[in-house]
Parts: C-alpha cells; sequence; structure tokens
C-alpha cells in the first residue's frame, strides 16, 4: 500500500507540476521579497532549523532503550526525507496557495520552479514541516511499525499541518484575519505535533510493562542521557534559527526575538527546577532539559511582543508545565516516551494564550478560540485517520517484536551489537 501510495505521488510530479509559480505564495510577498541580507539571514536559519533534528534525533534516543536506538534514528531521519518530498508535492501549495476562502490554499501544487527570494521562504517552511512530524516519533517509540509511522507522518506534514497553517500564516487565513498571533509556531508547530502525537499513543496504547495492573506506574528509563543533553543543546541553538528566522528578515526585531528565545529558554530549566525542588522531588536531567525544551516552545509565539520579564514569566511556566505534564498523562495510562505532548502540546497551549495575556494589542478571546480550532482538528483528523490505518495495518507492532527491539525486528540490525550477543542465533532457532 506505502509503495503504491509513493509511486501515485511520483507520477502526478511528472505529470502535473506546476509551472505558474509567480503567484502560489499568499504570504504578502513577492518574488523578490526576500533578497539580499535578507535572503542570507533566512537560508541560514533554515539550515539551523533542519539541524534540530539531529537534535530530537539524539535526544529520542538517548531517551529510548538500547534495543530501540536504530527504529528512533531511523524514524527522525526518514520522516524528514518523506516530509519534505509530500510538502513540495502539496503541503506548501496548502499552506500558503492563493486562499480565498481563509481555510485553505488551491494553488501551487508541485512547484516546478520557484522565483527569487521565495525559494528561501520554501525551504524554510519544508524544515518547519519536518519539525512537525518529528515531534510524534519520539511519543510513540519502541512499539509503532515503522512504516504506518512513516505514513501517518507523509499525512501529517502533507495535509494536517499545512492546511491548520494557512489558517494563521496566510495573510487571507480565518484566524488571521481574527488577529490570531502565533510568530513562529508555539501551537501553528509545536501543538499540531503533540496533538498528532497524542492521537497515536492513545490508538498504540502503551509499552509493555509501562503501567501494572493495579494502575501501578512503571518507569522505563532511556539508555543514554549524554545524548539527551547533546540533544537538548542542539534545540536550544537551533531555535534561534527557528524564531529568528521567523522575521523573515534582517531586521531589528532579530534582537527582541533572540534575547526573548534565549531568556526564556533558561527560565524554563530554572522554573523546572525549582518547581522539583519545591515538590521535594529529586532534580533530573531529563526534566531539565525537557524544562527548557517547555520554556522554547512557549515563548515560540511571543518572541516578537514580548518584553523580557514576561518572556522569562512565559518560559518559567512553560518549564513548570513540561515537568508536570508527564505526570498527568500517566494517570490516564497514556505512555509518551519522550514526554512531547506536555513539551511541545501544553507548553505550545500555553505559550499561545500567554500572548493573549501580556500583549495589549493581541485579544485573549482570540487566541483561545485559535487553540481550541487548531485542537480539534489536529486532534481529531489525526485520531480518525490513524485508527482507519491501525484498522488497515496495525500501528503497534506484535509482542515478541517489541520485546526483542524494534532494531533488528524492524530493521536488522542494532546500534549496540555488543549488548545483544546471541540474539541473531536466538531468532533463527
Amino acid at each position: 500500500m506505502f509503495k503504491n501510495f509513493i509511486l501515485f505521488l511520483t507520477f502526478l510530479s511528472v505529470t502535473i507540476a506546476d509551472e505558474n509559480t509567480e503567484e502560489i505564495v499568499d504570504y504578502g510577498l513577492t518574488s523578490d521579497a526576500i533578497t539580499g541580507p535578507d535572503l542570507i539571514w533566512v537560508m541560514v536559519c533554515a539550515a539551523l532549523v533542519m539541524f534540530m533534528q539531529a537534535g530530537f534525533a539524539l535526544l529520542e534516543s538517548g531517551m529510548t532503550r538500547t534495543k530501540n536506538s536504530v527504529n528512533v534514528l531511523m524514524k527522525n531521519y526518514t520522516d524528514m526525507a518523506f516530509g519534505a518530498l509530500i510538502f513540495w508535492c502539496v503541503g506548501y501549495g496548502l499552506m500558503f496557495g492563493v486562499n480565498p476562502s481563509g481555510y485553505v490554499g488551491i494553488s501551487g501544487f508541485m512547484p516546478s520552479e520557484l522565483p527569487g527570494g521565495l525559494n528561501a521562504h520554501f525551504i524554510f517552511q519544508l524544515v518547519f514541516a519536518s519539525t512537525a512530524a518529528t515531534i510524534m516519533s519520539g511519543s510513540v517509540a519502541e512499539r509503532a511499525h515503522y512504516w504506518t509511522y512513516i505514513f501517518c507522518t507523509i499525512i501529517l506534514t502533507g495535509i494536517i499541518y499545512p492546511i491548520s497553517g494557512s489558517w494563521v500564516w496566510s495573510s487571507d487565513g480565518w484566524l488571521a484575519q481574527m488577529g490570531f498571533h502565533d510568530f513562529a509556531g508555539s501551537t501553528v508547530v509545536h501543538s499540531v505535533g503533540a496533538w498528532s502525537a497524542l492521537a497515536a499513543i492513545i490508538i498504540l496504547g502503551p509499552r509493555l510493562g509501562r503501567f501494572g495492573k493495579k494502575g501501578e506506574v512503571r518507569k522505563i528509563p532511556g539508555h543514554n542521557l549524554s545524548l539527551v543533553a547533546i540533544g537538548g543543546f542542539i534545540l536550544w541553538f537551533g531555535w534561534f534559527g527557528f524564531n529568528g528566522g521567523s522575521t523573515l528578515s534582517m531586521s531589528d526585531d532579530i534582537g527582541t526575538v533572540l534575547v526573548n528565545t534565549h531568556i526564556a529558554a533558561a527560565s524554563g530549566v530554572a522554573g523546572a527546577i525549582i518547581f522539583r525542588l519545591l515538590l521535594k522531588k529529586p532534580v533530573l536531567l531529563v526534566g531539565s532539559v525537557n524544562g527548557g525544551l517547555g520554556g522554547l516552545v512557549a515563548i515560540t509565539a511571543g518572541c516578537d511582543a514580548l518584553t523580557v520579564p514576561f518572556a522569562i514569566i512565559t518560559g518559567a511556566i512553560g518549564g513548570m508545565i513540561a515537568t508536570i505534564g508527564g505526570s498527568l498523562l500517566e494517570k490516564f495510562k497514556l505512555d509518551d516516551v519522550v514526554e512531547a505532548i506536555p513539551v511541545h502540546g501544553f507548553a505550545g497551549v500555553w505559550g499561545t494564550i500567554a500572548v493573549g495575556i501580556f500583549v495589549d494589542s493581541v485579544s485573549f478571546t482570540t487566541q483561545i478560540i485559535g487553540v481550541a480550532a487548531i485542537f480539534a482538528w489536529a486532534f481529531g483528523v489525526c485520531y480518525i485517520i490513524y485508527w482507519i490505518v491501525n484498522k488497515i495495518r496495525p500501528l503497534r507492532t506484535d509482542t515478541v517484536s517489541e520485546q526483542r527491539g524494534l532494531d533488528y525486528t524492524e530493521h536488522y540490525e542494532q546500534a549496540y551489537p555488543e549488548f545483544v550477543q546471541g540474539l541473531h542465533e536466538e531468532i533463527k532457532r
């Protein structure tokens, strides 16, 4: 099924590629809108955002067990690749094509050539789409089939994310017309990825042994905290491109955006640590890294508009939310391996609403409407699609494969072969 789907997309790209791309973008941009220093800035930031994929891969791999490391790395590496292709095919047009309805773009599919600075705009938006897709990989780790996961991320990157993105970042989007403010994607990117992950883990169920028969919570620690820390550093570094590049120009606003980004991340770490101390819980590396990421996600919506004191508050609360969010999921027996839903979903919601609280020119009510609408769209449609896919081909691997590890059963290799000597012989028997 999946291979036939890819062949179909290839056929379409050859036969109906749209060569008329002069009017595909409904972002208030023309073909010469991003030029000179602006062009250089946006392209450098696009590279930084792409490098965040390595951060996600390291962080998620470190939080999983050795027997699933290759599987997590493969998902991060290849969802970026397949996501790029589907975003070129349909995603960019749905998100930034001419949008007379306010709900979805209707032009610019499979562009064969982009004029002038629109190339910079396209590549920057493409790597954003990859970020939304890879958020889900950590949540569903250690029990999701590789190919069904890839198929689901194609749907997310090609349809779910672009359509809701058009509501906010298309100049004619219905939420944009209402004044909804999400500068770099606390809700548009991060929460959409998190709500997709929430739908997936509900259908998948928890990992074997994650919860006891009487409801007790059993922690399953990752195998390499060094990778987690390095991944966190890379993501923090890449966020300067994520938020800074969203200016789409080398303007004075960059200073405000980057200061707020960094200070909110620092506040997220501090907030997570202080919060755990107040609860008389140990200060953990994973919690500290996720606290920083929660601060970064939270500030992404308003990094262009908040003053530094409000950025500190936004980041600190984002870090706290990321810290307690995992416990909330556990109460409902939801198994999010890397706690991506609290970090990207819960903190993203807080950061978006915070703009309505701290910025006078932004309506609090509009922010609530936008957050609710995008949740209903992303979670609702993803749940329906994943449920259908699960009926056709199960999202979850079988019990034996999960016990042996997906590195071998899905990819026939191991990241740490010296730790699993004799596995091949056991399987052959």
